[in-house]
């Protein structure tokens, strides 16, 4: 009886280290900005990097309107609406905030699905939001965020596997 619980004790401990571990690592990808590799030009479709407090590590879909100099560009959000909700949202950022929209993932999906621990996107509340899954039930995974310490259950069909922009290229981190 006592090596039962000792390996289900030793399981609950690797599974919180896991979760600290995975939690650093997404925080440290949340809070920096992306290089700058890529020039967008009017009419690119690209994803949004927000760095407001409660949002950091979500990602929105926008389209470049215009450049406004100095690797600042002005865009337009998909789903992100004005005030009054009469059209959509326009802003501007830096290129280092702006990233082109990851290629779509049906071809590199699991057959099995998502696995414990992968880093995926969820798309909620109107953008796609950067955690990892910390558990299955059902069908259904639950994602912890760590920049907002939330865990929650959804189904496979709003989640994507996380992929990182870097030196101009997609890349799916381990």
């Amino acid at each position: 009886m006592a090596s039962i619980n000792v390996t289900e004790m030793n399981s609950v401990q690797l599974h919180q280290s896991r979760m600290a571990m995975l939690s650093e690592s997404i925080k440290s990808i949340a809070f920096k900005k992306q290089q700058i590799t890529k020039e967008f030009k009017k009419g690119d479709e690209v994803e949004v990097a927000s760095q407001e407090l409660g949002f950091i590590g979500s990602y929105y879909a926008a389209t470049i309107i215009c450049s406004t100099g100095d690797d600042y560009y002005r865009i337009k959000y998909k789903t992100l609406l004005t005030d009054d909700e009469s059209e959509p949202l326009e802003d501007v950022f830096s290129a280092a905030e702006i990233r082109p929209v990851p290629p779509h993932q049906h071809e590199t999906m699991s057959e099995n699905g998502f696995r414990l621990y992968d880093m995926v996107d969820v798309f909620d509340n109107d953008g796609w939001w950067f955690g990892f899954i910390s558990a299955k039930v059902g069908d259904e995974y639950y994602v912890y965020f760590p920049t907002t310490g939330d865990n929650i259950a959804y189904p496979p069909r709003v989640l994507r596997f996380h992929q990182e922009w870097s030196n101009g290229k997609w890349i799916f981190l381990p």
